[in-house]
């Protein structure tokens, strides 16, 4: 059941939305900026600090750190409060930004960004529980179009910044110039979000299954991210990783089923709104990071373009999903959240049955066209879906709910490079440098495609499962009182 909340949260004046939005998108930039920046830059990076082997983990220590802390950061927001986590979030991209930037060695690097990842695992589920908050169901469309629009301009600027930092100026200065980002935007927080006190007493913290929280996730996304590049699917450490985190995993869902007051509620997945939208966030991972690593690749080695085209052809699904995202409230408020989901479905899974069209001599414009489709598609799948969820629990646990929405696209992520990785490796020869090369590319990617319009049909299967209307919840609401 969906509740409908008629007023927000009390956060001061209602003027003070507007500074607090921009400062929770200031917030989402840097954890945006960060997550692409450093792609141009690193080949400069090994070079100055050695160690080019681990370049990788400039990028899997980050994601990692991001995914394994956002789930325990929206429950904690619920226990001490909004304000402190996502401050708290801030304070350690800060100080990771700052190690990165002065770091002497790759170990430096590779730490400070662990602490970057850390801050952006507060950051990102906190500041969309903060906006689902103090904004009406009417309104948390075009907030979260809003914060979607920022991960679409960042990734068109992200890389580029990264290059001229590095080239003209140094590659330091990618980390140096979060410093005043990051005051500025603790700075609006702490003058504007003014949060209403917590009622009740404190729940105490569940230390044991945070931690068999944390190592079980940590354990399986290493294992999904390393697994067939950094060691073999078949090889030892890859059996003994992926089985531990099955063990922890499991330790996990059995201590939380029995639990007081568990760090991640498994029970709230019972509740089919929670449960699908849940569901559908992790293959929405699978699909946008399936496209996401594997379209640049097939326009430069395929069709022959340069970086900079290539990633105009996946821009164009980042700025279909904030268009179609920040609309998507006028639909499921005259159509409801499944049909608005299941409208977003058709439109993924006509873009991705496009994408099986492309070949080794289509034009650019035809790749762009097809991930704006799907791009648009996504808006308005996973924008309304997480709305949802929010909507169907109070304010006491809307952070845990919103950790687990975005965990579960973290885990589609690392699900979706781990497969579509699999499939390129065992068709295409890997390169020298890592990239997938040789007349069987197409034939590779091709295979990726249909794992990704496979993965669109299972969204609009899963959307059939999500609410009917707002009208009809707001009635079963009713009945119940």
């Amino acid at each position: 059941m969906i509740d409908v909340p008629s007023t927000t949260t009390s956060v001061g004046l209602r003027s003070e939305r507007g500074p607090i939005l921009l400062s929770l998108m200031l917030s989402t930039a840097l954890v945006a900026l960060d997550a692409t920046i450093i792609a141009t830059a690193s080949a400069t990076i090994a070079s100055e600090l050695g160690a080019f082997e681990q370049v990788p983990w400039l990028f899997s220590s980050y994601l990692l750190a991001q995914a394994v802390s956002t789930p325990l950061a929206g429950r904690l927001s619920d226990i001490f409060g909004r304000k402190r986590l996502i401050l708290a979030g801030v304070g350690l991209f800060l100080v990771g930004s700052i190690l990165c930037g002065a770091a002497w060695s790759m170990g430096a690097m590779i730490a400070g960004r662990v602490l970057q990842g850390l801050g952006a695992g507060a950051v990102m589920p906190v500041s969309q529980t903060i906006a689902a908050d103090i904004y009406t169901l009417e309104e948390r469309a075009k907030t979260q179009g809003y914060l979607a629009s920022v991960w679409a301009i960042s990734s068109v600027v992200g890389p580029t910044l990264g290059g001229v930092f590095s080239e003209f100026v140094s590659w330091r200065w990618i980390f140096w110039i979060n410093i005043p980002l990051c005051a500025v935007a603790a700075w609006m927080l702490i003058r504007r979000y003014h949060e209403s006190p917590l009622d009740g007493e404190r729940e105490p913290i569940d230390y044991v299954g945070a931690v068999l929280l944390t190592g079980g996730s940590t354990l399986l996304l290493l294992g999904l991210l390393e697994g067939g590049t950094t060691w073999g699917w078949a090889s030892v450490p890859s059996v003994v990783i992926l089985t531990a985190a099955v063990v922890l995993a499991a330790a996990f869902a059995w201590h939380a089923l029995r639990a007081t007051h568990p760090i991640l509620d498994l029970r709230l997945l019972r509740r089919r709104v929670i449960g699908v939208a849940t569901a559908i966030s992790l293959v929405v991972g699978m699909v946008v990071l399936g496209l996401a690593t594997y379209v640049p690749i097939y326009a430069q080695g395929v069709l022959g373009f340069g970086p900079l085209m290539a990633g105009f052809a996946l821009a164009a699904m980042m700025v279909g999903w904030p268009l179609s995202a920040s609309n998507a409230g006028r639909l499921y408020l005259r159509l409801g959240f499944r049909l608005t989901a299941m409208i977003g479905s058709v439109l993924v899974i006509l873009g991705t049955a496009l994408t099986l069209l492309l070949g080794d001599a289509s034009p650019l414009v035809a790749v762009m066209g097809t991930t704006f489709l799907v791009g648009t598609g996504m808006g308005l799948t996973a924008v309304p879906t997480l709305i949802a969820a929010q909507s169907s629990v109070g304010h006491a646990i809307r952070g845990a709910v919103t950790g687990v929405n975005i965990f579960a696209r973290s885990l589609g992520s690392a699900l979706g490079v781990a497969v579509c990785g699999a499939i390129v490796n065992a068709v295409a020869t890997v390169g020298p440098d890592g990239e997938p090369t040789g007349p069987a590319l197409m034939d590779a990617i091709h295979l990726v495609f249909w794992v990704v319009a496979v993965c669109g049909v299972v969204i609009a299967a899963l959307s059939v499962f999500m609410p009917a209307d707002r009208q009809a919840a707001r009635e079963r609401r009713a009945s119940l009182r």
